[in-house]
C-alpha cells in the first residue's frame, strides 16, 4: 500500500510540474508586456485579440487576409503560410512549449505578420493583447 501511494505521488508530481510551468508567463512574455506598458499600453485584452485573430483585411494584392489565413483557427494544430506553403508550428504553448520564449523572435514575427496580414505594424497595445491571448492557448 505504501509503495502504491509513493508511486501515485511521484506520477502526480511528474504530470503536474510541466502543466504548472506552462501556466506561468515565459520570461520573454513578461519582459515584452513590461516594455509595451512603458510604451503606453494598458489592460491587455485577450478577448479583443481573439476577435482580431479572425478579422480580415484587404491586402495590397486585393486578397483578404487575417491571422487564421496562415495560422488557422485551431492554434493547437500546424498552420501553413498562404504564399510560401511553409508549415507553421502550432501557436499554442500547450503543444509547442518553445513558443513565446524569445523576445527577439516574438518581435520579429509581430513585425512580419502584422505587416503581412494587416498592412501595418501592430501597436504595443495590440501586441500585448495578442500575447495575452496566444500564450494561454
Amino acid at each position: 500500500m505504501r509503495h502504491r501511494l509513493r508511486t501515485t505521488l511521484v506520477l502526480i508530481f511528474l504530470v503536474a510540474v510541466p502543466a504548472t510551468a506552462l501556466c506561468a508567463d515565459p520570461a520573454a512574455v513578461t519582459e515584452l508586456l513590461d516594455t509595451y506598458r512603458k510604451a503606453g499600453a494598458t489592460d491587455f485584452d485577450a478577448a479583443w485579440a481573439k476577435d482580431a485573430w479572425t478579422k480580415e483585411f484587404k491586402a495590397d494584392d486585393g486578397k483578404m487576409r487575417s491571422c487564421i489565413t496562415c495560422h488557422g483557427s485551431d492554434l493547437k494544430k500546424s498552420g501553413q503560410h498562404a504564399k510560401t506553403g511553409k508549415v507553421i508550428d502550432p501557436m499554442a504553448r500547450s503543444v509547442n512549449p518553445e513558443r513565446y520564449t524569445d523576445t527577439a523572435k516574438i518581435e520579429k514575427w509581430f513585425k512580419r505578420n502584422c505587416e503581412w496580414a494587416w498592412g501595418r505594424l501592430c501597436t504595443p497595445q495590440e501586441k500585448g493583447s495578442f500575447l495575452r491571448f496566444l500564450k494561454d492557448t
